[in-house]
């Protein structure tokens, strides 16, 4: 048991305004007696990766059942699972299509063997069908049209009857295939356009991959009416209200809405990193696009249809500090927590750092996606996927808008609860600067957590905290002069500066009253995971 001198830090915090409460104090207060309802799963249902081919690599399988068991992800969506480097279509000297399935077969047997499920991205456009060269990314994905779309549309139901032979076809009733990835960016989606400008590029493209949709959506749907075909898996929430439209007007299957969003002012697609972005200073950026996207199919004939955005962060580039930083626990607790259900995933991008669209990177910090970098060292954001996974099933009724407390069915309490703070100066400031410099936390008070109606008795208590210097493994890595390559004695020194062990572990009573109280100090973007576990 921890003796009460390393509390008295916390006990005797200053108080402060708090900008959400307008209070001296800000109270977290919860009773076990009123309960909200089941815990919103939605922040693990789904997480992203780059693309199939970096499945095969064992450290990427390493990392994905890390995450899968510390962060409780089900299900996985990756690009290219139809490129080249897939190997799955080529055609002898006649044109006749051959199929090949061993890498496919390879990497959805591993998501099998540790219990999680492909959310199917179908696409890129394997080179031999392909009608162009245009590729994108260092892997050379193809971003064209089939050349024949009989022979697409006879492609996917070879694939789809495959993995329903392999796995079955109650198996695949749970998948998702989703067309193709952002075609309403030039980069993704050639259309037809070929030198067309800019300004017939929309109608143009959005009517070829109409096209694409209606013959993917016919090919799986050959295979079992059931199977969930859906889309338009677009950049920034576009092309709903056309998407919805065009399906209805068609009479098409839309079993699903998928598309995306990313916490910038401006702009997409920035794979080499070299535009500058700039985080949005909206504190209702993403969330306000979800639910408008959500209040508009629920007014379509697609009302039932599943709303998945099947890739957001903080910044759609993977050389953005803001990825590494301390700031960015707190930024996806307060988007997932806003968001509630009006999702039914937000499928984070991307689990990992092993991530080569722009090809290998040269450092172990340099603005990755990932939740963990090359190294399996495990950044801010690890925690608030980490933390949400280890809350109880049933929510608690709570008054703080920046706060989730749950219990589970041995008694056991876990308050999640954290300060989201906008700190950025705005398009001044690129965050390519911005958070890639040190920024010490301001204060922002105390946070009382009191818990009614708990049953008397002993507890162990156990806090965990993420913030600056808090599981801060950026500002770990600056304190060594950022390295551009890391020994191991460097990797074990930031491995214990980012353990995620608790920073309180004691033994306390909870009496005749049945309530338990605790001050915690709080600062811009701190998050605490409190757990009270009963002693029997």
């Amino acid at each position: 048991m921890l003796e009460y001198r390393f509390l008295l830090p916390l006990l005797m915090a200053p108080l402060c305004m708090n900008a959400q409460t307008g209070s001296t104090l800000r109270v977290i207060d919860a009773d076990l007696m009123a309960s909200r309802g089941p815990t919103n799963r939605m922040y693990n249902f789904c997480v992203g990766a780059g693309r199939a081919n970096e499945g095969l690599r064992a450290d990427w399988q390493r990392q994905l059942r890390r995450v899968r068991t510390e962060c409780g992800f089900r299900y996985i969506r990756f690009h290219g699972l139809f490129c080249d480097d897939m190997g799955v279509y080529q055609e002898d000297k006649q044109g006749h299509p051959l199929y090949n399935w061993q890498y496919v077969d390879e990497l959805f047997d591993f998501l099998q063997g540790i219990g999680m499920k492909p959310f199917v991205e179908l696409g890129f456009m394997p080179g031999a069908l392909a009608s162009g060269p245009q590729t994108i990314f260092w892997y050379k994905a193809n971003v064209t049209p089939p050349k024949d779309y009989a022979k697409w549309e006879a492609f996917i139901a070879a694939f789809v009857r495959h993995v329903t032979e392999r796995y079955g076809e109650r198996e695949i009733r749970t998948w998702y295939f989703e067309v193709w990835n952002e075609p309403n960016l030039t980069g993704f989606w050639m259309g037809t356009t070929g030198g067309k400008s800019d300004a017939e590029f929309v109608p143009i493209a959005r009517g070829e991959y109409y096209k694409l949709y209606e013959t993917t959506v016919r090919a799986v749907k050959s295979v079992d009416a059931a199977y969930r075909v859906g889309g338009p898996a677009t950049a920034g929430s576009g092309w709903i209200d056309e998407t919805l439209a065009y399906c209805a007007g068609k009479g098409l299957p839309l079993d699903f809405v998928s598309t995306h969003s990313y916490a910038t002012s401006s702009g997409y697609l920035d794979e080499n990193g070299n535009a500058g972005t700039v985080f949005s200073s909206d504190r209702n950026a993403i969330t306000s696009e979800v639910r408008s996207v959500r209040a508009r199919i629920d007014r379509s004939v697609y009302a039932a249809s599943e709303l998945h955005y099947t890739e957001w962060s903080s910044s759609y580039t993977p050389f953005d500090p803001i990825h590494d930083s301390y700031h960015s626990a707190a930024f996806i607790l307060d988007k997932l927590r806003n968001i509630g259900a009006s999702a039914t995933s937000m499928s984070y991008w991307t689990f990992t750092d092993i991530f080569e669209e722009a090809g290998p990177r040269m450092t172990p910090f340099h603005g990755g996606f990932g939740l963990l970098n090359y190294q399996d060292l495990q950044k801010p954001s690890y925690f608030a996927y980490q933390f949400l996974n280890r809350l109880g099933p049933v929510e608690l009724t709570c008054n703080d808008p920046e706060a989730l407390v749950c219990r589970d069915d041995a008694g056991g309490i876990q308050a999640l609860f954290w300060d989201f703070t906008i700190s950025s100066p705005g398009p001044s400031v690129i965050n390519q600067e911005y958070y890639k410099a040190d920024h010490p936390a301001g204060k922002r008070g105390s946070a009382e957590l009191r818990l009614s109606h708990l049953a008397a008795g002993a507890y162990r208590m156990r806090a965990y905290k993420v913030g600056y210097r808090a599981n801060d493994v950026q500002s770990a890595w600056r304190d060594l002069d950022s390295p551009s390559q890391l020994t191991r004695a460097q990797v074990e020194t930031l491995r214990k500066a980012s353990s995620g062990e608790p920073c309180l572990d004691e033994e306390v009573r909870v009496g005749p009253d049945a309530t338990f109280s605790r001050r915690f100090a709080m600062r811009e973007n701190d998050v605490w995971l409190v757990e009270l576990r009963p002693l029997h």
